[in-house]
C-alpha cells in the first residue's frame, strides 16, 4: 500500500466513458475552454465523429499535445495509451507542461477495463499516476435502447464509480426512474446524478477515490430495497497484490439484476424486462471467513471468471484478525490490504459486491458460504 504522502504526490486520473452521443464531448469542451482554475490534461481518443481537437484547436500532425489558454492541456492518443501517459510524465517532470490531474476520454465503443489495467500493469505509470475513478455518462433519452443493443454500454455502467445521466429534460419522470432503476441493478455501487453539462460542477468528476481500498462500500438503497432477501456470505484474505479479477461494489444483500421493471408510476400493461448480461452480485455475512479457504476460492474465481469480472470490492471479516480486510479488483488484477480495526461497539461483518458479465451467482454465493467458519 502506498503511503498517504506518496498518494498525495501522484497525479490523479479520471477515466471518462459513455456511449456515443451521451455527452462526453460537450463536457470535455467545457473543461478545455472554461476558466475553472484547474490545470487538467485531457487525453482524447481521436476516433469517433466529433473530436475535441478538430473543433477547438489548430493542430499540426507532429505535435500531439497542445497547451490551452485556460491552463489545460489537450492530448490526442494516436498510439498506445502508456506511451502518451509516459510522454506527459516526462514533459511535466522536465517543466515543459504544468498540469495537476488527467482526464482520459475513451471512445464511445470502448471497454474501460484495459484503460484501468494500464495503471496496475506498468510500473512507471503506477508509480506516477493514481487512478481515481471511472465516470460514465449515460444519455437519458437513448439510454434504455443503447443498453438493450450494446453490451459495451452495460460494461461502461458496470465499471463506473459514478454515473452522470445527461438529457434528463428530454424524458418523462417515469422514463427517467425506469432508467435509473436499471442502472442501479447493473451497478448499485455508483452514485447516479442527473446533470446538465452547461452547469456541471467539475467536483462531480474529481477526487472520487473509487480505486482507494479504504473507502466505504455503500450500495444504492434502491438496490437493497429491491433485493429478494438477505444472504449470509463471506470475505477474503491476502495482504499482497495479486493478478486476479477486481470489481468494487458494496451491497448488504445477495441480489441479481437479471431483469428490469419500469419504475413507479409506470402505465404499461405488462412490465418491460431487460435481460442485462452485466449484473451485480452482493454478499453479506456476520460470520468470519476462514482465510485459507477464502484465498483459494477467490483465486480460482478470478482465474476462471476474471475476464468477465469488471469491478469487485469487499470489506471482509476474517477469523482471528481484529481489523477489517479490504480488497478490490478489475478483471485479473486484485489487491488486498488490512483496514481499520473493528471497534468494540461494532459487530464485524463482511460486505462484498461483484459486477460483471453473466457471473455465476450460485457458484459465487455457495462458494463464499463454504469459506465461512
Amino acid at each position: 500500500m502506498k503511503a498517504a504522502s506518496q498518494l498525495d504526490r501522484m497525479v490523479p486520473v479520471t477515466v471518462l466513458t459513455g456511449f456515443l452521443g451521451a455527452g462526453k464531448t460537450t463536457l470535455l469542451k467545457r473543461i478545455l475552454t472554461e476558466f475553472h482554475g484547474k490545470r487538467i490534461a485531457v487525453i482524447e481518443n481521436e476516433f469517433g465523429p466529433e473530436n475535441i481537437d478538430n473543433e477547438l484547436l489548430v493542430q499540426d500532425t507532429e505535435e500531439q499535445i497542445i497547451e490551452l489558454s485556460n491552463g489545460c492541456v489537450c492530448c490526442t492518443v494516436r498510439g498506445d495509451l502508456m506511451d502518451t501517459l509516459n510522454n506527459l510524465r516526462q514533459r511535466r517532470q522536465a517543466g515543459e507542461l504544468d498540469f495537476e490531474r488527467v482526464i482520459i476520454e475513451t471512445t464511445g465503443m470502448a471497454n474501460p477495463g484495459p484503460v484501468c489495467q494500464t495503471f496496475f500493469l506498468d510500473d512507471a505509470i503506477a508509480d506516477y499516476y493514481r487512478l481515481d475513478a471511472v465516470v460514465t455518462v449515460v444519455d437519458a433519452h437513448h439510454g434504455m435502447a443503447t443498453l438493450d443493443r450494446q453490451e459495451e454500454a452495460q460494461r461502461q455502467v458496470g465499471f463506473a464509480d459514478r454515473i452522470l445521466v445527461s438529457k434528463k429534460d428530454l424524458v418523462s419522470d417515469t422514463d427517467y426512474d425506469a432508467l435509473r432503476a436499471r442502472l442501479v441493478r447493473i451497478n448499485p455501487r455508483a452514485p447516479i446524478t442527473a446533470v446538465h453539462f452547461g452547469e456541471t460542477d467539475l467536483h462531480a468528476l474529481l477526487d472520487i477515490s473509487g480505486f482507494n481500498l479504504d473507502t466505504a462500500l455503500n450500495l444504492d438503497p434502491d438496490f437493497l430495497a429491491d433485493s429478494n432477501g438477505q444472504h449470509h456470505h463471506g470475505g477474503h484474505h491476502n495482504h499482497k497484490q495479486h493478478k486476479h479479477a477486481h470489481h468494487g461494489h458494496d451491497h448488504s444483500h445477495a441480489h441479481g439484476h437479471d431483469d428490469h421493471e419500469c419504475g413507479p408510476g409506470c402505465d404499461h400493461a405488462h412490465p418491460i424486462l431487460h435481460d442485462d448480461d452485466v449484473t451485480a452480485i452482493a454478499f453479506n455475512s456476520r460470520r468470519p471467513f476462514n482465510p485459507e479457504r477464502l484465498e483459494e476460492f477467490l483465486s480460482g474465481i478470478v482465474q476462471v471468471y476474471g475476464p468477465d469480472l469488471y469491478r469487485y470490492k469487499g470489506i471482509l471479516y476474517i477469523k482471528g484478525v481484529n481489523r477489517r480486510l479490504l480488497f478490490q479488483g478489475v478483471h485479473m488484477m486484485m489487491a488486498a490490504e488490512p483496514g481499520k480495526p473493528w471497534l468494540s461497539s461494532e459487530k464485524p461483518n463482511t460486505k462484498m459486491v461483484f459486477i460483471g458479465r453473466k457471473l455465476p451467482r450460485e457458484i459465487l454465493t455457495r462458494g463464499l458460504e463454504q469459506c465461512l467458519v
